[in-house]
């Protein structure tokens, strides 16, 4: 009895050390452009990567760069979508769309050590009617860089290096960041933080923390553990 005992404190030493590394990775996060689609309601995490969207003339398509676990994370871009605003000067064209491109390359806490980011910008871009939301982007905030995947590493130069890189929790700046990746024809595909948000999400809340599955199960074991050891006493009593 003593033996069966031992093991069941040591199972459920086990489950505590598991919910305390399944805490420590969630707190990791990437470093990365996400990809935004804007409305009279604010910002929608793009379902698609901006490759793939073909959005219409009076569309508003954010960036935004920032660290975070995975798209239920992702950071927004700072200003509204404002199509009126940012295309006040541009005026429609036959044969072309306009498309208002809102840029954010975060704050400091989300910067790659040794570098800071440019001032957030917005641009219309004139683009042909069948256009994606990657080449509207590159018609505003040339240089583009992307890695050998086809994810979107920067825009206009920003970050110089680096691309979708993994950071500590004590690194991450961002408080809700997403990612969106590129192509070299100016396409892209979802970035691996955002591809797998299940896998990220699960044994964990809304919150980010252990979910209640876990804590039952933890709880559970922990209980059977102490009625096995108070059991043992009293028998050897």
């Amino acid at each position: 009895m003593r033996r069966g005992a031992q093991t069941l404190a040591l199972l459920a030493v086990g489950a505590v050390l598991a919910l305390l590394g399944a805490g420590a990775a969630q707190a990791a996060g990437y470093r990365y452009w996400s990809f935004w689609e804007g409305s009279a309601s604010g910002w929608s995490y793009a379902t698609q990567g901006p490759s793939l969207v073909r959005p219409e003339d009076g569309s508003v398509q954010g960036f935004r760069f920032a660290v975070s676990a995975d798209s239920q994370d992702a950071t927004k871009p700072r200003p509204a979508p404002d199509f009126e605003k940012v295309c006040a000067d541009t005026p429609a064209k036959n044969g072309s769309k306009r498309v208002a491109v809102v840029i954010d390359p975060g704050t400091a806490a989300d910067a790659p050590d040794g570098e800071t980011p440019p001032p957030l910008r917005t641009a219309c871009a004139r683009v042909a009617k069948d256009a994606s939301s990657a080449e509207a982007l590159a018609a505003v905030a040339k240089p583009l860089r992307y890695d050998a995947s086809a994810m979107l590493c920067a825009i206009s130069g920003y970050p110089a290096t680096g691309c979708g890189e993994q950071v500590s929790g004590a690194d991450t700046g961002g408080t809700d960041g997403g990612a969106a990746n590129g192509g070299t024809d100016g396409g892209s595909e979802a970035p691996t933080p955002a591809s797998s948000d299940a896998a990220s999400t699960a044994g964990h809340g809304d919150d980010g923390g252990p979910s209640a599955g876990i804590l039952v199960g933890i709880g559970a074991v922990l209980l059977l553990g102490i009625a096995a050891v108070a059991q043992a006493r009293r028998r050897r009593g």
